[in-house]
């Protein structure tokens, strides 16, 4: 992350992503697949480290290491999109308004404080080692003496897919592929993360 000024000279903190051109590796119609989508993929990877199955789906296209499919929203159409195209970052502009989904960093096995925002108790009055502590969680007769699903308690955090939206689009520098979007996104430096418009 970093922060950068606008014209007025407000700051705003921003994360620098790097977004490599993606190819076109294959568009699914109505007519033939059921549903509309575009599938594509992204980075570089060894010939011999790729799969016989997804080098045939590849045939022509160098091996990638990333391949995902995106449906189109609505009664979008995949006649702009064609098989071996590029999508490149300058198809962000300036202003644009995203969503960003990635895998969040994960945290291990955590308490209630951390993991739900727990107040925990007083700090007084004879507390020695029950601030953190999750308290009564029901039981007895409320639940039959059991502990009822969804019940909010210590467990292993993180590691999920989480969806940011309504980020702002900061800058867009072609020459470098990157994008500078405002705010934090999920994930560990060098998480794969997907930008939505």
């Amino acid at each position: 992350m970093t922060q950068v000024f606008d014209d007025k000279g407000a700051v705003s903190a921003v994360t620098v992503v790097t977004a490599e051109p993606m190819t076109v590796t294959q568009v699914k119609t109505t007519e033939k697949d059921g549903y509309q989508a575009v599938q594509v993929g992204s980075g570089t990877r060894k010939e011999s480290r790729v799969s016989k199955p997804v080098r045939g789906h590849l045939k022509d296209i160098a091996p990638v290491r990333f391949i995902r499919e995106f449906r189109l929203p609505g009664q979008g159409t995949t006649e702009a999109y064609e098989r071996g195209a590029k999508i490149e970052v300058s198809s962000f502009a300036e202003g644009d308004i995203v969503a960003v989904s990635a895998i969040s960093k994960g945290k291990g096995f955590q308490g209630v404080v951390k993991r739900h925002g727990f107040h925990g108790g007083p700090r007084s009055h004879g507390q020695k080692n029950k601030e953190r502590a999750p308290g009564s969680i029901g039981g007895g007769g409320r639940a039959g003496g059991r502990v009822i699903k969804g019940m909010r308690m210590a467990g292993r955090m993180g590691g999920d897919r989480i969806t940011i939206k309504n980020l702002k689009v900061m800058k867009v520098d072609p020459a470098t592929n990157t994008l500078l979007i405002s705010g934090a996104i999920p994930g560990r430096p060098g998480t794969l993360v997907e930008i939505r418009g």
